[in-house]
Parts: structure tokens; C-alpha cells; sequence
């Protein structure tokens, strides 16, 4: 018994690490379309693409993740052979900081981007949160003027519409952290004169409102006070602020009024004295101009002073689109989606490597929330068409069914030869279903000798199985023969739809 327990081979478990997923065809295809249309859009507003490392130095990345406190400071990192620190990107912005400051004698400016790609976050993993996810951005490095800033919004509206959103079902929110910056002027947790002075204090401040969506008023109040236990007994340290000092910026958070003009009048008053707050409300009132002068109102982009955005290295406008249209949770409630991009000006992001200010501005969409949402509401999401099958009746002419296969790629038709045991011809046709195949392609001896072919519309098969009677059976065969050298042209037949009447 000894002898049999110290043999047995201990095997790898059969799943991805904590946090991560797998993603299978009709995903990636669903994907991969989108990502397409999105950089259409893009590629009509002048951006160009840019594809970066996955791994950074450490230092280049910098430390601007909210969630600062979980190991590593929230990346995947290790150290090199060399002793230097590397990471996993945590987003695509961080490294366009890089590149700007890197290539600065050689690139355009202002230089504009467009990035597309997977990112890693070391962070808790929940329902729909994952610890690796794609991400969408375009950014304008070098343009001071928030007109940059309105350009990226109103061109945010034009792909999600694009993606199929249409008016009404989203939102675009912006605010400023300047004006953000003042209201902590005046409640004291900011001092210009020693701006490194609360900086903890304000970086829970900075998290708390931008979980004000998931939280509520309540949540957030408790982590400005002494902090908040979640339901699973997690305890989230607070910012120890006073009452007054909380009621201050509570009243910015709260101070979203009827229309743009009277919610930047109440931030004006939250601002006070604060330079810095009345130079982000001007900013806020530009760019509101601005995209009104494009047609881009308050049904499709507003002033929202609860959007913050929870990264820390955004300097000025910030933005966030939300999707407002109703899908059903894991218990069957009613809820708003939520958020499914953002973003903000950085305009000392790449001045972390040069020294010198560098304006910048850019937005990220999430990919895999942006498809989760279309899903939600049948937007996407049917099956996706899988390859006309050509079965296997006689190994010995595997050369003939390659050529089929050749011949039907030829003509873009997407074809694939059964490579398994053919011994079993049913088993072929099960294949076929659970590849999704539009068609299969049956020739065995007596087709070859007489020079034809069967070719079975397995859509149209599958139709009449489930409802047909027997006359609409004989009227419509879902198998029918042609000669070889039409093979082609059937199955174009079959794939336009052409065999299948009105079944």
C-alpha cells in the first residue's frame, strides 16, 4: 500500500489560475469584429496604430493604480536576471508614456494613437472581473487644448453608435479633477503649498467616489469617515476625514444640477477661492461648448462632478461612458449595466521621463464589458457559422477530399476535411453539427466512379427534423447531388440560403 501511495503522480489541475478565463471561437470572432469597427472610427478621426510590449520596467509604469494597497501595487511583477523589476502592463496608457517620451524627436505632435490589447491587474477578482481583460484606447499626446478633450468625447459617442448603441441607451459623463482638486482645497485635505501633504487621505477620497455607482451615497460617506465592511466581512480602511470635511466633498459629488450651466454655477460656489478649481470649472465649460457646437447634448454627453476616475495620474478632464439601458443580474434584478469606458487628460505622465510638460488625452474602452453588455441584450451573441465539413467515406482517397477542401477554399468558402476516425460515418455528421457547419460534402465509391458529389444543407436538415412533415420533407431535400465539377457553386447555393425555401 506504501509502495502505491509513494508512485502516484501528482497531476496539474485542469483550469486557469484564479481570475483568469478562457475564450472560445464564437468569442473571439465577436472580438476580433468589434475591435475592427472600433478602429474604423479611429482611423477616420487621424489616429494612427501602435502596438507596444507587454512588459514594462516597473518604473516606467509607475504606481497609479487605485488599488495601491494589494501586493505589488496591484501588477503582475518579477524581478530579471539583472535585478531590474518588470511587470505586466496594467493598462495601454502607461506605455504610450513611454513610447512619447522615448521616440519624442521622431513621432508627429501632437501624436495620435490608437492601441488595442490585453491587460493585467493584480487585483480581486469578482463576478465578471478579471484579472487579465482587453482593452481599447486612443489618446492625443501634445495637444494642450481641451478641444482635444471634446474631440475624444464626441468621437467615443460615434463608435458606441457605431457598436450599435444608439441614442439613449449611453451617456457620456465628464468632470474635472482640477475642480475635484478644489473642492479638497476647501475642505482642507489639499495644500498647494505642500501638495505631497494628505496625499493618503486623498487617494481614498479619490477611490471612494469613483465606487459611487456600486456603493451608493452611504458607502461612500463611510469611507471618507472611519471606513466600510463589505458583506463578506472585508474591512476598507476610510480617510478619517470630519463631518464637515465630508459633507464638503459629498456636496461635490451630489452637486450634478438639472442642466450643464446650473451644475457648473454649483461647482463654482464648491470650488470657492481655489485657483486651481475655477481654472477645471472654465475647462468643464469650454468643452460642453464645444461638443454642443457638434451636436453632442445632453442626451448624449453631460457634466457629471461624480465621475473621477479611480487612476491617479489624471491632471485635468476625465470622462466615463456609461451605458444606461436595463439587463438582468444573477438573481433575475433589473440593473443599469454601468460603465464601459473612461478615461482623462495626464498631462505629467510623460513628463515623468522628459522633465518637460507634456499635454495628453485619451480614452479607454472595455472591450469584454462593451461585449458583455451586447450580449445582455441580444445584440450579439448567436452562433457563429462554422466550416462546410468534407466527411471521409474511403481512406484511401484522402488526396481527392484535401482537394475538395483546396477547391472550396479557393473560392473563400471556409472548408475543412474530417481528420478523425472515419469508420463510423454518423459520427462525421455529428462532428459537423457541433462545428456549427453549414454543409457537409458526402462522396463515396459510387459518387466518384460516376463523377458527382452529395452535398447536405445541414441547416436546412436541421429545420425540418424539428417541424417539417413528410411532404415538406419530399419537397425540400436537405441532400441533394451535382456533378463534381459544381461542387463550388452548391455549396454557394447552400450558403446564400437558396436550398432552403421557406423553411
Amino acid at each position: 500500500m506504501a509502495k502505491d501511495k509513494a508512485k502516484k503522480v501528482r497531476r496539474p489541475r485542469a483550469a486557469p489560475p484564479k481570475g483568469f478565463r478562457d475564450y472560445f471561437g464564437a468569442e473571439v470572432i465577436e472580438r476580433k469584429e468589434m475591435l475592427d469597427r472600433i478602429a474604423e472610427v479611429y482611423h477616420r478621426y487621424g489616429f494612427d496604430p501602435l502596438e507596444t510590449s507587454a512588459v514594462e520596467t516597473v518604473e516606467a509604469l509607475g504606481k497609479f493604480l487605485p488599488d495601491v494597497d494589494r501586493p505589488n501595487e496591484g501588477v503582475f511583477a518579477w524581478q530579471d536576471e539583472d535585478g531590474e523589476w518588470l511587470a505586466l502592463r496594467y493598462d495601454l496608457t502607461a506605455p504610450l508614456a513611454r513610447v512619447a517620451a522615448q521616440y519624442r524627436n521622431d513621432l508627429p505632435f501632437p501624436y495620435r494613437r490608437y492601441a488595442m490589447g490585453p491587460v493585467w491587474r493584480n487585483e480581486k477578482p469578482g463576478p465578471g472581473r478579471y484579472r487579465q481583460f482587453y482593452q481599447c484606447d486612443a489618446d492625443t499626446v501634445g495637444a494642450p487644448s481641451v478641444a482635444a478633450d471634446a474631440e475624444i468625447c464626441a468621437m467615443l459617442a460615434e463608435t458606441l453608435e457605431t457598436l450599435g448603441i444608439p441614442r439613449g441607451d449611453y451617456v457620456i459623463r465628464i468632470n474635472n479633477r482640477k475642480v475635484l482638486n478644489g473642492v479638497m482645497e476647501a475642505a482642507g485635505i489639499l495644500d498647494p503649498a505642500d501638495p505631497g501633504r494628505h496625499g493618503k487621505e486623498r487617494g481614498i477620497v479619490l477611490r471612494a467616489i469613483d465606487k459611487l455607482d456600486r456603493l451608493g451615497a452611504e458607502g461612500v460617506r463611510a469611507l471618507l469617515g472611519e471606513g466600510r465592511r463589505d458583506a463578506s466581512g472585508d474591512f476598507t480602511e476610510g480617510a478619517r476625514l470630519s463631518a464637515e470635511q465630508a459633507d464638503i466633498i459629498m456636496g461635490f459629488v451630489e452637486a450634478r444640477r438639472a442642466d450643464g450651466a446650473r451644475t457648473l454655477a454649483r461647482l463654482g460656489e464648491l470650488v470657492g477661492a481655489s485657483a486651481t478649481g475655477a481654472a477645471g470649472v472654465a475647462e468643464l465649460e469650454t468643452i460642453a461648448g464645444l461638443l454642443d457646437g457638434l451636436g453632442f447634448g445632453a442626451d448624449r454627453v453631460l457634466i457629471d462632478p461624480s465621475v473621477v476616475r479611480g487612476l491617479g495620474y489624471y491632471t485635468g478632464p476625465v470622462y466615463e461612458a456609461e451605458l444606461t439601458f436595463e439587463i438582468t443580474d444573477d438573481k433575475g434584478r433589473p440593473r443599469q449595466f454601468g460603465s464601459v469606458a473612461g478615461g482623462g487628460r495626464y498631462d505629467d505622465l510623460v513628463k515623468r521621463f522628459t522633465g518637460q510638460e507634456v499635454p495628453a488625452t485619451g480614452v479607454s474602452i472595455g472591450v469584454d464589458r462593451l461585449l458583455a453588455a451586447l450580449r445582455a441584450k441580444g445584440r450579439i451573441g448567436g452562433s457563429v457559422e462554422g466550416p462546410v465539413v468534407v466527411t471521409v467515406m474511403d481512406r484511401d482517397r484522402m488526396g481527392d477530399y484535401l482537394e475538395m477542401a483546396r477547391e472550396l477554399r479557393g473560392a473563400g468558402i471556409r472548408a475543412e476535411v474530417y481528420l478523425g476516425n472515419p469508420k463510423n460515418f454518423g459520427n462525421q455528421l455529428k462532428y459537423a453539427d457541433r462545428r456549427r457547419a453549414p454543409a457537409a460534402i458526402i462522396q463515396g465509391g459510387d459518387e466518384h466512379a460516376r463523377g458527382v458529389v452529395q452535398v447536405k444543407d445541414l441547416v436546412l436538415g436541421a429545420r425540418l427534423a424539428e417541424s417539417a412533415s413528410l411532404e415538406e420533407w419530399k419537397q425540400q431535400p436537405a441532400q441533394f447531388e451535382v456533378p463534381r465539377a459544381e461542387l463550388v457553386d452548391a455549396v454557394r447555393r447552400v450558403l446564400a440560403g437558396a436550398t432552403r425555401g421557406g423553411a
